[in-house]
């Protein structure tokens, strides 16, 4: 009597049969999500969004105000031009008429942002940057000098007296 099995299952033992990983699609799919460059990149995208929201108020709520007083209590998010001609009281009033507007104030506050983000990005990586080369640098002290054979030039320990590859005499080193 044979035993009839379903089509997944055929296709399984024919993989196994040849030597395929069954299932490896995504066995290595788990692997690639949970390395750590992966979860790296996540934790920066989540903590990238809320800086966005800190900066976003930086600007709004702290940068532009002073920078609107100095320049005669100018909004730089009212600040349009019309398209169409025609003069509007605001903004609202433009974009409630369906008025094809440039929003040129709004766009000089999102430049401004930029800015302020672009700088904070800079000076992390300045940072994280000298403190990779202050540990290469350590780490490059760490490592004793190599000392090499006269005769064969081949590796040899420091306080060796004789050259394990070719038994010649060695000075000691100084």
């Amino acid at each position: 009597m044979r035993i009839r099995l379903p089509e997944s299952e055929k296709l399984k033992q024919k993989m196994l049969a040849e030597g395929k990983e069954v299932g490896g699609f995504l066995k290595e799919f788990r692997e690639f999500v949970t390395r750590g460059n992966v979860i790296d990149l996540a934790v920066g995208i989540i903590i990238g969004a809320a800086f966005t929201g800190v900066v976003d108020s930086l600007v709004k709520d702290i940068i532009m105000p002073p920078i609107g007083f100095i320049t005669g209590r100018v909004d730089f998010s009212s600040l349009f031009i019309a398209l169409n001609g025609q003069v509007y009281e605001s903004l609202a009033v433009a974009t409630e008429a369906g008025a094809p507007v440039l929003r040129y104030g709004l766009f000089i506050n999102t430049l401004i942002n930029f800015l302020i983000v672009g700088f904070a990005v800079f000076l992390l990586v300045r940072r994280v940057n000298k403190l990779q080369r202050r540990e290469e640098k350590k780490q490059q002290e760490e490592v004793p000098e190599k000392h090499f054979c006269a005769y064969c030039f081949k590796e040899v320990h420091e306080k060796a007296t004789r050259c394990p590859h070719c038994t010649s005499e060695l000075q000691p080193a100084s």
